[in-house]
């Protein structure tokens, strides 16, 4: 596992993953079509979200057979919870900033 990211995330920024995050930061586990719904992706785009978050160690989800179906669900792992973490003090720092030039 590689050392947790402190402050600004530029893998976490972009808006359709941030607002991923700020979802599964809120949850211990998300079910893949609550996600969808919440972000109004559709299934490929979630994939692909998740599949990013996950080969950076911020996410892992889970498969499993429900009766005829298979369900997945995600949650962040440590390292997820401590980017998006940094990443939102980094950004209120920014807001801090630009409020104060503003006074």
């Amino acid at each position: 596992m590689t050392p947790a990211p402190s402050g600004f995330d530029e893998l976490i920024h972009p808006s359709t993953r941030l607002s991923l995050v700020s979802t599964l930061a809120a949850a211990d586990w998300a079910e893949f079509g609550f996600l969808r719904e919440k972000l109004g992706l559709s299934d490929s785009a979630l994939s692909k979200q998740l599949a990013t978050l996950e080969e950076a160690d911020y996410v892992v989800t889970e498969r499993r057979l429900e009766g005829r179906r298979h369900r997945v669900r995600a949650r962040l792992t440590p390292l997820g919870r401590q980017a998006f973490e940094g990443h939102v003090a980094a950004l209120q720092a920014i807001v801090a900033t630009a409020a104060l030039t503003e006074s």
